[in-house]
């Protein structure tokens, strides 16, 4: 799996299952042999042509397995790849992630594309790109891509080119978090949302935006300072953003919620 690796040390499957593990959402080791047991179970369908190879793929990862969606699509079970190979449930992202690793063991050219709110895989067998659904195996067209962009972004959203471009392992694993994060706040469980928030910031220290996602986490956790200094760190780096007025409001709200709770 050497492909799947950062010059930080950072790789897949075992970075993403760590992740999990250190948030506490899954078991380390059981995930780790639910993904050998997988690794080593699938190359069994290794035939000689690479179009009846991916279909053997699909059928046994959908039929035979009985990997789906989960039925709550929106929780930290959904988006963290270690409950996934143990439940063999999950959402769009871990599904298409332990495909894209399976199709790799089985010499497979098969990649995530990060849509907006959706996450879909693509083929590439004697030069025809295909577009496949992780929740359901099945082929998708460019129109279908554009129609999925559009339910997440609107009408006047355009399928950027950007958007069929191959996710890195860091955009990959940072989707990952940011779909935890998500469900942590849905589940009021803030202090997990919180080290999420801070993972994401050591890759990502100039996106201002994960710190005012962090001063409302914070707030809720009762971090009034912490909250503060990360809305304060936003407006000085991010002047022009459309909504700077109500993030110097927050903060406004936030400074006399300190002095009076002094």
């Amino acid at each position: 799996m050497g492909k799947y690796t950062l010059q930080d040390g950072i790789s897949l499957p075992e970075s993403a299952l760590d992740v999990g593990a250190h948030l506490g959402f899954s078991n380390l080791e059981a995930a780790k042999w639910a993904w050998f047991e997988l690794a080593g179970a699938v190359l069994s369908h290794y035939l000689v042509d690479q179009q009846q190879r991916l279909t053997a793929l699909f059928r046994w990862f959908y039929l035979d397995l009985g990997f789906c969606v989960r039925e709550n699509y929106f929780s930290t079970e959904a988006a963290d790849l270690g409950t996934c190979l143990i439940t063999k449930q999950g959402n769009s992202t871990t599904l298409a992630t332990v495909l894209m690793l399976l199709a790799k063991q089985l010499d497979l050219e098969l990649e995530a594309l990060l849509l907006p709110g959706n996450t879909v895989l693509r083929s590439k067998i004697a030069g025809v790109v295909r577009y496949h659904d992780p929740l359901t195996g099945k082929e998708l067209t460019k129109h279908q891509l554009h129609v999925l962009v559009r339910g997440e972004l609107g009408n006047a959203a355009e399928l950027k080119p950007s958007y069929l471009k191959a996710a890195s392992v860091k955009k990959l694993i940072s989707r990952m978090l940011h779909e935890i994060k998500a469900g942590c706040i849905v589940s009021h469980q803030f202090e997990a949302a919180m080290e999420c928030c801070n993972l994401l910031l050591q890759w990502h220290p100039d996106d201002v935006h994960l710190n005012r996602e962090r001063a409302f986490i914070a707030q809720q956790l009762g971090c009034i300072n912490v909250a503060a200094a990360d809305l304060q760190h936003f407006v000085d780096n991010s002047p022009h953003d459309p909504v700077i007025e109500i993030v110097k409001m927050q903060l406004k709200e936030l400074s006399e919620h300190a002095e009076i709770y002094h």
